[in-house]
């Protein structure tokens, strides 16, 4: 193999697939990452056997060829060249000569014979969606999944494709976040899938603003198709919960809140919250807010905001990181957060097709 590849084009594609790579891997060959170069084009694969990333690029190739090259060294390397452009010529041996101004490597591979082979999907459920409205209906939610691995269900997002509509769902039982959009599918390829955590993450890291995105879908793969870019992930296998049971209908009190001064509102407070289980207080009284955290041995943090709300007397406690989360991914001016009592959940609602259900803390 030999080509002639730009210096900045080549980091961008290192850029978007390394982070797959897990650097404690038992196998050396998936530290790699696969290099394919063949008409005019480069492609290169990271994998981890469960989540595989491949970005093409515009390469000058003057002879045809794939090897496997430490993802790290040659990100590296690529990084610090001085000039724009850089040849590189791999041997049958698998060891890379790269050449670049007054630069030369000499970085030793694997062959790609013991690389794993792409997924294969057989016969897969087409579906399109923008990449800007995709990636943000997964910024929405993906905090409200769980980290616990004793819960995999938890572990990743759900894509609901039912009735003409894409529900995007996280949830780690004391916490959910629901987004909805309008999406035309054929009616029979309605289904559920659970994209795992780490697939979600690299989602929201590559997508772009704008741009079509094409998704496809078998009962335990799938595959992201955009810019330039491939991204295959095995699915959470398993029924998610049913989240539309535990959504509180809205028939309680509710207060309309300036996003934006009610997260900073939080967070000052939120700096005296030492651990976990405990809370902020939120006091709802006529038009007026008091947000409190107490820390025994350490002191209190208190604010006051004027809100819209005519309800009676309610005060509420909940966990100031859950609370902040959907306040953080959305960027609409207003929220509603819907109230019953101190031991029923709150929901936080938007303009937009979005509920956030938090399940409040219990204070002494």
């Amino acid at each position: 193999m030999k080509i002639k590849v730009n210096k900045e084009a080549m980091i961008d594609c290192l850029q978007k697939i390394q982070s797959v790579i897990n650097p404690r891997n038992a196998l050396p060959v998936l530290s790699n990452v696969l290099i394919k170069a063949q008409k005019g084009k480069l492609e290169l694969t990271a994998t981890d056997m469960s989540l595989t990333v491949r970005a093409s690029l515009d390469a000058e190739v003057l002879e045809p060829g794939v090897t496997t090259l430490p993802a790290k060294r040659i990100f590296g390397v690529f990084r610090e060249l001085s000039v724009d452009e850089a040849e590189m010529e791999v041997s049958d041996q698998n060891v890379a000569s790269i050449q670049a101004g007054s630069s030369y490597f000499r970085i030793h591979g694997i062959s790609e014979a013991d690389y794993p082979n792409l997924p294969e999907m057989a016969d897969p459920k087409v579906f399109s969606i923008d990449q800007g409205a995709f990636r943000n209906m997964l910024k929405l939610t993906a905090y409200g999944a769980s980290v616990d691995a004793n819960r995999p269900l938890l572990n990743g997002v759900l894509l609901s494709f039912k009735a003409g509509k894409l529900s995007v769902v996280a949830t780690d039982s004391r916490r959910l976040a629901l987004v909805e959009n309008e999406l035309e599918f054929p009616a029979d390829a309605g289904m559920d899938l659970i994209v795992p955590l780490k697939t979600v993450e690299e989602l929201i890291r590559t997508l772009g603003d704008a741009g079509p995105l094409k998704i496809l879908a078998t009962p335990k793969q799938i595959a992201f198709e955009f810019s330039s870019l491939l991204i295959v992930s095995k699915l959470v296998e398993g029924t998610y919960p049913n989240f539309r049971q535990v959504i509180p209908p809205s028939n309680g009190e509710r207060v309309c809140l300036e996003r934006e001064t009610f997260l900073t509102a939080v967070r000052r407070t939120s700096q005296l919250v030492i651990d976990a289980v405990s809370g902020v207080k939120l006091t709802f009284t006529k038009n007026r807010l008091e947000i409190l955290a107490t820390a025994p041995e350490i002191g209190e943090a208190r604010e006051t905001m004027d809100v819209k709300y005519k309800g009676p007397d309610i005060a509420i406690s909940f966990n100031p990181a859950f609370l902040m989360d959907p306040l953080k991914a959305l960027t609409t001016d207003e929220v509603y957060l819907d109230l019953t009592d101190d031991t029923s959940p709150g929901v936080v609602r938007s303009t937009i097709n979005f509920v956030y259900v938090l399940m409040p803390i219990r204070v002494s």
